[in-house]
């Protein structure tokens, strides 16, 4: 416990502690740092403490000549974004053993391996080439071929069970159509099979969301069309759940929720305590993005809006969040640009902030923040709290400032 004083020299030990306890427990943004990297339909995936992020696009650059993926590492003790150099490849012949910058890609965590898989760049198309990123041997990666893999495609989802990976969805460039098949990666032997599946399955559609709770894939949202797989200008925006049971294979028969959330595409979701969560994405029917955060209850089969303390995103799309203990960690996207109101969709701004969420902050980060919310003096601090009310407070500066001018 640290005492904190006021400006007159008073104990501001009351207030913060007031101020405090009044709202632990309770959902709260708690960090808003602006100049991280400049990203938009990326992809990322935390390990221990720090975040990684791979790939994605910022208007205004280049994506016509193929260059290696850029990675960044978000460290959530000093909430300090660093860019990792490229991996030297030992000449042509090695290229192709680190994947090129892309967009609309998934990434996974097998233990200490990170899988980045599909995705598409503006000169090479879509990819379905499996590329292995291993932490622990950081920066270096190796890449894996599979003959028999799921075919190349964007806006699909990936999520683990075990040693198993999980692709649904997406929309599949030979095809040229939404798919709503699943394919199976056993990442012990690096085969992939085509799911057989029972029960009705989840409609085609691209840029949805699938989380693991337990045993069962729950999928929610993304684009489709009206009349099938193939895209004819006639966008639907699902809004209920679909689940898929990994035990046996079937797509489950669900309820109907009384209250359900707009349906919506490129928005973010993650599991905690046996829940999902949605956050953010857009709806091009209603020409709307959102920054909302809902909670489905698996048991009750229910959503409920939540209200989180302090301040949080503005509303946006094809972000990243990452989830690490009891926080989650959110970052980039693309909003309609502040001048342009509620514009249409390609009107828009990329964005290179970062939120940290917490689900259960301690009274430790609770009187941080009271400190800077009250502008407490802080030289009867010790120098580790002080410290780290100035990470809280340090914008990064490895982005620039790049306005997007289209979706």
């Amino acid at each position: 416990m640290f005492i904190i004083s006021t400006e007159d020299g008073r104990s501001g030990d009351g207030l913060a502690r007031r101020s405090a306890a009044a709202e632990r427990g309770m959902l709260r943004w708690t960090v808003h740092l602006e100049g991280g990297p400049r990203r938009v339909n990326h992809a990322a995936v935390a390990v221990g403490h720090k975040v990684y992020s791979f790939g994605g696009y910022c208007s205004g650059e280049d994506y016509e000549t193929l260059r290696q993926i850029d990675v960044h590492v978000f460290n959530t003790e000093s909430l300090r974004w660093t860019k990792l150099p490229p991996v030297r490849t030992g000449g042509r012949e090695h290229a192709r053993e680190v994947p090129y910058m892309r967009y609309g890609h998934t990434a996974v965590l097998v233990e200490e391996t990170v899988l980045i898989w599909g995705g598409r760049n503006d000169t090479e198309g879509a990819c379905n080439v499996l590329y292995a990123f291993d932490v622990s041997r950081c920066p270096q990666t190796n890449h894996m071929l599979q003959c028999n893999a799921a075919g190349a495609r964007d806006g699909h989802s990936a999520c683990v069970l075990g040693k198993a990976m999980y692709i649904f969805g997406g929309y599949e460039q030979l095809a040229d159509c939404f798919s709503n098949e699943i394919h199976k990666l056993d990442t012990s032997s690096m085969c992939w099979s085509l799911v057989s599946v029972r029960g009705t399955p989840a409609r085609w559609r691209d840029f949805h969301s699938a989380t693991i709770i337990g045993t069962k894939m729950f999928v929610f949202g993304g684009r489709a069309d009206r009349f099938g797989p193939f895209h004819s200008n006639n966008e639907i925006y699902c809004n209920k759940i679909k689940i898929f049971d990994t035990e046996t294979n079937c797509w489950l028969n669900t309820a109907s929720a009384q209250l359900l959330p707009e349906g919506r595409r490129s928005h973010s979701a993650f599991a905690h305590n046996g829940e999902l969560y949605i956050f953010g994405g857009y709806n091009a029917r209603l020409d709307r993005h959102f920054n909302d955060l809902w909670k489905f209850n698996p048991e009750a089969f229910s959503w409920k809006k939540l209200e989180p303390k302090g301040k949080g995103p503005c509303p946006r799309r094809r972000q990243c969040c990452c989830m690490l203990g009891d926080r989650i960690v959110l970052f980039g996207g693309t909003s309609p640009c502040p001048e342009q109101g509620m514009g249409d969709e390609f009107n828009l701004m990329d964005h290179s902030d970062l939120y940290l969420l917490d689900f259960s902050p301690n009274l430790k980060t609770l009187c941080k923040l009271a400190v800077i919310r009250y502008s407490l003096e802080q030289s009867g601090l010790p120098h580790d709290i002080r410290w780290e009310l100035t990470a809280m407070t340090t914008n990064s500066n490895i982005s620039r400032p790049i306005f997007s001018s289209h979706g």
